[in-house]
């Protein structure tokens, strides 16, 4: 069955979903001038999340992880500009307020409501500011758009999906552009669908997705304390309940997937300072687990980056990459390709044009194929080249 994409579609294109968002003064550059935002669902929903692995959580992770899975929760409020990271017992209680102030504006229980934030580690929540941003959102069906906006940090540009198949939609929105390095997610992410889907499945389904996806995309190898993926499902589609095993379950899978891959492609290719997006396949790895561990390698090399960044045909920079990732390989069976071009067989370079490689790499979507030929497993990883932007960025992201 195919999987169609919605033209404008967002975290609200499926049923039963409103959004909006508001300024509250908490992100000073914000882009659209909008910096929290507020989602909820008509009806309570199966909720499943995944969050960061780094050992420094900022307490909006700490609250959600006490609430999923869930098999009602009703709403997810969001703001950015400050991470609610490294503030102790009283972040935690600026969690549960945001969350209160967002049940009341919600008119739904607090145990319904989960909470996110990103921006700026070690600084309060200034809650007046907070809770008056709240109460002014405006609820509406299309207002998914101005969600994707309100969670936006350094993001030069909303990301936002939506696909329908099998009689039920998936849709979503993400913010990412720095500290991206995930181990189970991007910054922020927050995935709906009117699809009945079994809970237990529904965790599931969004681990296997985050691992084709977030999981493989990096900017600059920093994995923030925010890191949340948060999946939302309140049945109101037609059609059996989803569940494992099922030919249903597998076509929610692909086109929970091909969300995801899109919402993980979109944060690696606005990584902060980014000029180019660069796609690492592997294939022949011995397992699932070498063939992600190369992709990612690649995608995160500060060497390869910075030789994409100036369409340097440095080719010996991948394979070394690979090399270090902790990945099975043998050198002499290694086959290299960089945008349709061969360099490497065997393990050995191969005459090329080298002009013509340049030119490749001056293009702004890079794709590079790197053979392992010792097995069956593939995997893909999305990254961005390195630029002196970057640098300026974040030397100056305080100040």
């Amino acid at each position: 069955m195919d999987i169609e994409l919605i033209p404008g579609g967002t975290v609200t294109s499926p049923r039963g979903f409103k959004a909006g968002a508001a300024y509250a003064g908490i992100n000073k550059h914000a882009r659209f001038n909008l910096d929290v935002g507020l989602l909820v669902s008509e009806t309570p929903c199966a909720a499943a999340g995944v969050f960061t692995r780094n050992r420094i959580k900022a307490a909006p992770v700490l609250l959600c992880q006490k609430i999923l899975p869930s098999r009602s929760v009703r709403a997810i409020v969001a703001n950015s500009g400050c991470a609610n990271a490294s503030t102790g017992e009283n972040g935690q209680c600026d969690a549960v307020s945001m969350e209160a102030a967002a049940a009341s504006k919600a008119g739904v229980d607090v145990g319904e409501v989960l909470v996110a934030s990103t921006g700026v580690i070690g600084r309060r929540l200034p809650l007046d500011l907070l809770n008056a941003g709240i109460a002014r959102i405006r609820l509406s069906a299309d207002g998914g758009h101005e969600m994707a906006m309100a969670i936006m940090t350094t993001d030069t540009t909303p990301k936002e999906i939506a696909v329908k198949a099998g009689g039920f939609v998936i849709g979503g929105i993400a913010k990412g552009s720095g500290m991206i390095h995930p181990d189970m997610a991007t910054m922020l992410s927050f995935i709906t669908t009117d699809a009945p889907v079994d809970i237990d499945f529904l965790g599931y389904a969004l681990k296997q997705s985050a691992d084709r996806s977030f999981n493989m995309i990096s900017v600059d190898g920093d994995t923030s304390p925010n890191d949340s993926v948060i999946i939302l499902a309140n049945g109101l589609a037609d059609g059996e309940i989803v569940r494992a095993g099922t030919a249903r379950a597998a076509l929610f899978q692909e086109a929970l997937d091909d969300v995801c891959i899109h919402l993980a492609k979109a944060v690696a290719r606005d990584g902060e300072g980014a000029t180019k997006l660069i796609e690492a396949g592997v294939s022949g790895a011995l397992s699932q687990d070498d063939a992600r561990l190369a992709a990612r390698a690649i995608t995160n090399s500060p060497l390869v980056k910075s030789a994409i960044h100036g369409s340097d045909p440095n080719w010996g920079r991948i394979v070394a990459a690979a090399g270090r990732s902790g990945a099975q390989l043998v050198e002499n069976k290694l086959a290299l390709e960089i945008g349709g071009i061969q360099v490497v067989e065997g393990g050995m370079p191969l005459p090329f044009d080298r002009d013509r490689l340049i030119e490749v790499l001056g293009r702004d979507e890079i794709f590079i194929n790197l053979n392992l030929n010792l097995g069956c497993f593939a995997a893909t990883a999305w990254g961005c080249d390195l630029s002196a932007e970057y640098v300026a960025i974040n030397s100056e992201y305080t100040t």
